[in-house]
């Protein structure tokens, strides 16, 4: 892969990274309860946005991942353990965004049923939860692949 398009593809990762970033701080004074809210009753009275918030670590550390991977690409050191490594932290990333997000669709249909509309809420939910099992599924089979890739050219090294 060109050295450009690396860069492109790692430009549009952390361009992704702000915008998440600046959906996340932005629409909290949107939600209706909080159109007149000060900024602490926001972000310090609402335990559902501070669980967001720390699920999101996984999230930002797979996109974090994603490009390093996409620094060993551009550097034709796809065919490494540490790119291996990077799509085995993608991978856990995933799975724990989706293990994340059922808890938040179980706080959903405990605390907020019967109060609020929650139908938006878990359909967001659901499809972010297919997302997360469609990139950790590619995730281990990418990795898994490059595993034996790794394996290959290290045996082939050996012999020679």
């Amino acid at each position: 892969m060109k050295r450009t398009s690396t860069i492109f593809l790692q430009v549009i990762v952390v361009l992704i990274g702000i915008g998440v970033l600046a959906l996340m701080l932005w629409e909290p004074h949107l939600e209706g309860r909080n159109v007149h809210a000060t900024l602490f009753e926001i972000y310090f009275e609402d335990p559902f946005l501070a669980y967001a918030y720390i699920s999101s670590i996984s999230f930002f550390a797979a996109l974090f991942q994603a490009f390093k991977l996409l620094g060993y690409i551009g550097r034709n050191e796809v065919f490494s353990q540490p790119a291996v490594k990077a799509l085995r932290t993608i991978k856990y990333c995933a799975l724990v965004l989706v293990a994340s997000v059922v808890g938040a669709e179980a706080y959903f249909f405990i605390v907020q049923r019967g109060r609020d509309d929650i139908a938006g809420g878990v359909m967001m939910g659901l499809l972010m939860i297919v997302v997360s099992v469609v990139v950790a599924t590619a995730a281990a089979v990418f990795e898994r692949l490059l595993q034996n890739a790794v394996d290959m050219k290290s045996e082939n090294d050996l012999v020679v």
